[in-house]
């Protein structure tokens, strides 16, 4: 059994590769290489490359959960929004490979949902508007670009914030 901070090693590899090649051109073979281990140790932990890549995505956007300010859930929320928007691999996973993000979206949750649900709850009070709340800023992290003419993404923030602070009240 590899270490925690082996397989840390081998996620950093994973998101190297990512970012230079994208999911669908990555190859474990190419991880293994690069994280300087056989293709048999990361077998031993993912089947194959998009087990390896959601793990390297929960890991990657519950970092940037994580060091949210929560003294401000309102702010922190659309901080996260911000954050993961402007993520490098997030950025590149939407450039290149953006089917990988169809199942978090009408499939189920991930473990990212799970981890931020966990972050959300004690913070609003409520599963239900916690549930919510993930649902908005999930739309404003995907779509938003998309709605940028004539707004910039700075003004649908701006929107985001009078949003959550409604209903957060």
């Amino acid at each position: 059994m590899t270490s925690i901070r082996h397989n840390e090693g081998i996620l950093d590899a994973a998101r190297d590769c990512v970012l230079a090649y994208g999911v669908r051109r990555t190859t474990l073979t190419d991880v293994a290489r690069r994280a300087g281990v056989s293709r048999m140790t990361l077998y031993r932990h993912w089947p194959d490359v998009r087990t390896l890549v959601a793990d390297l995505m929960t890991r990657e956007w519950v970092r940037v959960v994580a060091e949210l300010d929560l003294s401000d859930p309102v702010r922190a929320i659309v901080a996260g929004v911000r954050g993961l928007r402007e993520h490098p691999l997030w950025r590149k996973i939407v450039q290149a490979d953006p089917e990988l993000l169809v199942p978090y979206l009408m499939d189920r949750r991930g473990a990212t949902h799970e981890a931020v649900l966990e972050v959300l709850e004690p913070v609003v009070g409520d599963p239900r508007k916690a549930r919510a709340v993930l649902l908005v800023a999930q739309s404003f992290l995907l779509s938003a670009p998309t709605m940028i003419d004539p707004v910039t993404l700075d003004e649908l923030d701006a929107e985001l914030v009078t949003l959550l602070e409604a209903y957060l009240g």
